[in-house]
């Protein structure tokens, strides 16, 4: 065996999601600029792992703040 199948970890929890944005604080420090511009900076990074389908599924203004609008396709 070569370890542990992908279907072997749990299902993220809100207590998971609770801990992420407790660490993107700690990360980020108390100033809600710095704050806006990690979480911009993993959504980008997120978007672009998942070859540019995330955008879809974010709001505008979200997309607007990290980025994301530039680099959408146009829409008819």
């Amino acid at each position: 065996m070569t370890g542990a199948e992908p279907t072997d970890s749990p299902a993220p929890t809100d207590d998971d999601a609770a801990e992420l944005v407790a660490q993107l604080r700690e990360l980020a420090g108390a100033d809600p600029a710095d704050v806006r511009q990690v979480v911009a900076e993993v959504l980008a990074a997120l978007d672009r792992a998942a070859g540019g389908a995330l955008r879809d599924h974010l709001p505008e203004t979200i997309r607007v703040d990290a980025g994301l609008n530039a680099a959408s396709p146009a829409r008819n």
